[in-house]
């Protein structure tokens, strides 16, 4: 085989693992179902070759959300210099759950596949782990420092709430609209953080400062 064949063989593989990758991206933001097979007849190949690019669904979906979700301080960027953890939080789990209702399809896709093959979870974004510990910022001085295993409890019980499992669950069990059930994910993620915050004797304050009086 001679140079020129192999940068034309090398030049068309990037070219069909470009193709996958952008209908998936198209499949996503309809918001329909993404499946291997229908990503793969979008994007003109077969389900066999696209699985030769990647081995598994929640791979895929992946690399085709890189870039799609901004960067924890870009997202709470709104906020502006607010430093209420509890007011973070909410507007927090809001935006996380409109950015899941919006790519659902491949969101239960996803989900579904690593459910079944846990392996796999790895490959999921786990943007709710950089949105909850920007939000929470302003507690490091505090709470982190006074009870770091006080805050990272607060950190593991809101990955439970700021989920797309808990908005599913809220949406297909309990029959609540999409806005009902953001807004009863924000209530139970600012009631854990306002718990977590006030401490028997008040607020949490800054590690290393006594209160005045």
């Amino acid at each position: 085989m001679t140079a020129q064949a192999g940068t034309g063989r090398t030049n068309q593989k990037q070219r069909t693992r470009t193709a996958i990758v952008a209908a998936a991206r198209e499949l996503i933001a309809t918001g329909a179902e993404a499946t291997m097979p229908a990503i793969a007849r979008a994007a003109l190949v077969s389900e066999a070759t696209a699985y030769r690019y990647f081995p598994d669904l929640p791979s895929l979906i992946s690399e085709a959300l890189a870039g799609a979700w901004p960067p924890p301080a870009e997202a709470l960027a709104p906020l502006g210099d607010c430093a209420d953890p509890v007011e973070r939080i909410a507007f927090a789990c809001e935006f996380l759950l409109r950015g899941v209702l919006a790519r659902q399809g491949a969101v239960r896709a996803v989900i579904a596949a690593t459910i079944t093959r846990p392996d796999t979870a790895t490959a999921r974004p786990g943007i709710r782990f950089g949105l909850i510990d920007h939000a929470l910022l302003p507690l490091e001085g505090t709470l982190g420092a006074t009870d770091p295993e006080a805050f990272a409890q607060l950190k593991r019980d809101l990955a439970v709430v700021v989920s797309a499992e808990a908005l599913f669950t809220l949406i297909d069990l309990c029959r609540l609209d999409p806005d009902d059930a953001i807004a009863s994910a924000v209530r139970t993620a600012t009631a854990l953080t306002k718990a977590a915050v006030l401490t028997p004797e008040g607020p949490a304050r800054p590690a290393g400062r006594r209160p005045l009086g």
